[in-house]
């Protein structure tokens, strides 16, 4: 899983900076003038900092940016903010593993296998690599977002949505994943919504202004997502949207 991440992690930001293999790490300290030596401690330290960024790509090319909003609307929904992040995360984290675990399949048995058993040259696997994440993202975008980044960047418009460069592709997959995560989101607030209206309502009219309508309307929500099956709901609606 850490190649695949890493492989990842490459067609994004290091494959422009590497045109020639990997370099090997050795940790002799040295003076080094020539070009050669320079070059090499450039790409090194190139690829030191994208490790930095896996947190960023897993964010920008995965279903991770979706499912973590959308348990965060179910959290203020419920009018239980004070629940831990670090669960949602958690669930948002292997949620996305599973999701995409087709897409990690098909790169390591199209683009890291092959490179690891010599039978393609770097620059070809990352382009598979690229191909399996690219199909993703694409199956998830709008053409109305594609065009945005295409228009924006002045560029010639591709035959095909295949042509289309991970610079058009990412943030067109990211304004999409927004917009149906808060279309999701306002689902479910309306039948919580309406719990704390009628609550509110049945306290006015009986006069009881003291009493916090929240004290009422939170057993309520919590009852009404159990009996509704709530968590199994959401999970597989989630799913299935990436299906």
């Amino acid at each position: 899983m850490k190649k695949l991440i890493l492989f990842l992690v490459i067609i994004l930001v290091a494959e422009p900076l590497i045109s020639a293999p990997i370099p090997g790490i050795s940790f002799d300290i040295s003076a080094d003038d020539s070009p050669d030596g320079v070059a090499v401690s450039l790409k090194i330290l190139a690829l030191l900092t994208v490790l930095t960024l896996i947190p960023s790509i897993l964010i920008m090319m995965t279903s991770f940016t979706r499912l973590i909003i959308i348990f965060q609307f179910i959290k203020r929904a419920l009018g239980m903010p004070q629940l831990p992040g670090q669960i949602f995360i958690g669930l948002s984290l292997f949620l996305t593993l599973f999701i995409m675990s087709p897409v990690l399949s098909d790169m390591n048995k199209n683009a890291l296998q092959p490179y690891l058993n010599k039978q393609i040259t770097q620059k070809e696997a990352l382009k598979n690599a690229e191909i399996s994440i690219k199909n993703f993202m694409l199956r998830q975008t709008r053409d109305k977002d594609l065009q945005l980044f295409i228009k924006a960047s002045n560029m010639n418009k591709p035959e095909t949505r295949n042509d289309l460069p991970l610079t058009v592709v990412m943030p067109g997959f990211m304004i999409n994943e927004l917009r149906i995560a808060f279309q999701i989101g306002f689902i479910l607030y309306l039948p919580f919504l309406m719990i704390d209206i009628i609550v509110s309502s049945i306290l006015l009219s009986m006069g009881m202004l003291m009493l916090p309508p929240m004290m009422i309307s939170l057993p309520l929500k919590i009852l009404l997502f159990v009996l509704a099956d709530g968590w199994y709901l959401l999970v597989e609606s989630a799913i299935a949207g990436f299906r």
